[in-house]
């Protein structure tokens, strides 16, 4: 059993820890990376696969909604464009959540995608910009093959900014319009964007990180470790996807 006077000296460590965070952090969007497995896509025949998409994404690309399970969406539209450009629609209780066109270079070395998200209170749009890493099958569309992202601009701010406030013993999140409280007891909160299927649990590690686990459906999804600078100007951020086993990093500057 753990002693009063290792409450007590716990107490303070885990206030301290949560403060440090107090703040809007604004995401640099120069300073991301990418690692780990490449999405891989197939489109031929009048079918689009999402290879690497958990669980995978098996429709007709005719351009109506097809219905999907175990995603944010429900269903997916794919519309072909043209032999380089198809267009994705992706909605929500018929609510369109996300919207891409994906553009193939005429060298067939690079992927361009513009996306609009529609899912939270903000709406961001912007530019995401993938190397080819193999090509798919003979008589495939060009978006067949293995892609890496590079680089993801938004158009805005929107998207790359959050708030946290410290409470005694829990954070208050603000994301994209979206504030919710998540506590620091290994329960599982519901999140900002999908309170109804998505969850955050939140671990203070020492005076300077925090990790947050997030859920769909009570599976993990994306484990991410929070880490301060000493001079509390800047926090370098890690996100895990467990899904896909990719793993993004960026650091964020707290504003005035």
């Amino acid at each position: 059993m753990r002693s009063l006077f290792a409450l007590v000296l716990f107490a303070p460590s885990l206030l301290v820890a949560q403060s440090r965070f107090d703040g809007t952090w604004e995401m640099k969007m120069d300073t991301l990376r990418f690692s780990g497995n490449p999405e891989k896509y197939l489109l031929e025949k009048g079918i689009y696969h999402c290879v690497t998409c958990v669980p995978s994404v098996d429709v007709k690309a005719d351009g109506t909604d097809q219905m999907v399970t175990g995603h944010y969406f429900d269903t997916i539209a794919v519309r072909i464009l043209d032999e380089k450009s198809v267009e994705f629609t992706q909605k929500k209780n018929g609510k369109a959540t996300f919207a891409v066109i994906e553009t193939v270079s005429p060298d067939g070395r690079m992927m361009t995608e513009k996306f609009t998200n529609t899912m939270g209170a903000e709406t961001v749009s912007g530019t995401a910009r993938f190397t080819r890493v193999s090509v798919g099958p003979n008589g495939s569309h060009a978006l067949s093959g293995e892609w890496q992202m590079q680089t993801v601009k938004n158009a805005t701010r929107a998207g790359t900014v959050t708030t946290y406030q410290s409470t005694a013993g829990a954070l208050y999140i603000s994301d994209g319009g979206q504030r919710y409280e998540v506590k620091f007891d290994g329960k599982d909160y519901p999140a900002g964007w999908d309170p109804a299927h998505a969850t955050t649990s939140l671990k203070v590690i020492d005076d300077y990180r925090i990790e947050e686990t997030d859920k769909q459906d009570g599976k993990v999804v994306v484990v991410t470790m929070m880490t301060v600078s000493k001079d509390g100007k800047s926090m370098k951020v890690e996100s895990n996807d467990k899904l896909r086993g990719s793993t993004m990093t960026y650091t964020a500057e707290k504003q005035p």
